[in-house]
């Protein structure tokens, strides 16, 4: 099937290129050019064709888009199109597009927009196309909280490429030296109590609590039905909810359970080589740090399981989306309507979620490909390959508990996001200040900062 011929062949070549950065590569179905400013990475000329440009800033997207670009020309014939891929650097595209979008001028008919940058291009009237439309024939097989990611006002603007549920990934082997078993581990006071019991035994810590990223905020958020912002709109990071949140990882770094990371967060270069010493033994991250463990982390192999995330008691959900990439397309364009059609049947069709998962690793966004075990239990496939469990499996039991915070569509998440990330954060778990202090300072701080 030429789906997975395209998946195994890009994946053995792409898979060091998972994080923000463009390589010139080409599919044998495709042309590369270097330019000044990224690469372009054109399909095979095919005659009468609809030529669309698309821009992006992850070459393994470019791939995708191009092969499902030849699946889409043999099933629609009447429909032709050509995509030609500018793979350009992450704050260029965003500022490139932002720039194409406010002047009216030199905009692409596609382009990716990074989950935390989207709330940017959705402000006052938005450029881009409601795709409502377009995506509701396969609406019903899809995770919504990830279509309401990249929504407003009841507008459609983005189609996510994963789901991005968060997990647990338990280091196996260096638990079991211990005597713990990760499959008795249901919440966060169980996850504290192996937290503990593993480093008395070893020195060494279970899990992490992160500076540079949010990554179990906005999970245990999600579980205690938190928000960063009111209903109105306005900040909200002192709330009872977010208090709560804190005082659970603190009380795990405060037992030794867990540490801060080199890096500030498991999806770093820093810390990275920390898993790789065994100086951590759990990560809580979305499901698409699978590709991490292949690439990063390959001595682990068939060492690591993936299980539900630790939850509150009786939590609201048990899971979020972390992370995304919202596919838009700009509804001036003079194929809006065949972009919009051609996109949303490869972002939420069948055909483009197998090769999401195959490619990329990634939770796709059609619940369909989770139950269909010809693909999630291919023998061959890499990630099947590497995890002890299939990685499906905790997908499959959290399926109708996974969330979304209403938080990530405000416009103002960005500032949110970056005080957290390079302030509150480390003021809390590196610098010991008390957690009602640091969240209300950053609430007064981002209360200035919006005007509010």
């Amino acid at each position: 099937m030429k789906l997975k011929k395209f998946a195994t062949a890009a994946l053995a070549a792409g898979m060091a290129t998972m994080a923000l950065t463009a390589c010139n590569t080409a599919t044998p179905d495709t042309s590369a050019e270097s330019t000044a400013e990224g690469s372009v990475i054109t399909q095979e000329a095919v005659e009468g064709a609809t030529e669309l440009e698309l821009w992006t800033f992850v070459e393994l997207h470019a791939q995708f888009y191009t092969e499902m670009a030849e699946i889409w020309n043999e099933q629609n014939p009447d429909k032709l199109v050509q995509i030609a891929v500018n793979v350009l650097p992450y704050d260029d595209m965003h500022n490139k597009l932002q720039i194409a979008l406010t002047s009216g001028q030199g905009a692409p008919d596609i382009s990716d927009i990074e989950a935390g940058k989207f709330p940017q291009f959705t402000q006052g009237t938005p450029a881009l196309m409601d795709l409502t439309e377009a995506a509701a024939p396969y609406r019903d097989n899809i995770v919504e909280a990830r279509l309401d990611l990249f929504s407003k006002d009841d507008a459609l603007y983005g189609l996510d490429f994963h789901v991005g549920a968060t997990v647990a990934f338990y280091n196996t082997e260096l638990l079991e030296a211990a005597g713990i078993d990760y499959t008795t581990i249901v919440t966060w006071d169980d996850y504290k109590e192996a937290g503990v019991e593993y480093f008395e035994k070893t020195g060494k810590y279970l899990g992490t609590v992160d500076t540079s990223a949010a990554w179990q905020e906005g999970l245990l958020l999600a579980q205690l039905g938190g928000e960063y912002f009111t209903d109105d709109g306005k900040v909200n990071v002192n709330s009872p909810e977010m208090i709560e949140a804190i005082t659970i990882l603190k009380g795990l770094q405060d037992a030794n359970a867990a540490a801060v990371p080199p890096g500030g967060q498991p999806d770093t270069e820093e810390a990275f080589g920390a898993y790789n010493n065994g100086d951590f033994a759990a990560a809580v991250m979305p499901f698409w740090f699978t590709s991490r463990y292949l690439a990063y982390m390959p001595d682990f192999a068939e060492k690591i399981a993936i299980a539900p995330p630790p939850t509150v008691e009786n939590p609201v959900n048990i899971s979020v989306g972390g992370g995304g990439t919202g596919t838009a397309v700009i509804k001036d364009g003079e194929n809006a309507e065949l972009a919009a059609e051609f996109i949303s049947w490869a972002k939420l069709g069948t055909e483009g979620n197998i090769s999401t998962w195959e490619l990329l690793g990634f939770d796709p966004l059609n619940t369909e490909v989770w139950a269909d075990q010809e693909i999630t239990h291919n023998p061959e496939n890499k990630f099947v390959k590497y995890f002890q469990n299939n990685p499906f499996e905790p997908l499959l039991e959290i399926q109708d508990s996974i969330g979304h915070l209403e938080s990530f569509t405000n416009g103002s998440m960005p500032s949110v996001n970056n005080l957290l990330n390079t302030q509150t954060l480390n003021d809390i778990f590196e610098n010991d200040v008390p957690i009602e202090d640091a969240l209300n300072q950053a609430q007064s701080d981002l209360q200035n900062e919006l005007g509010e």
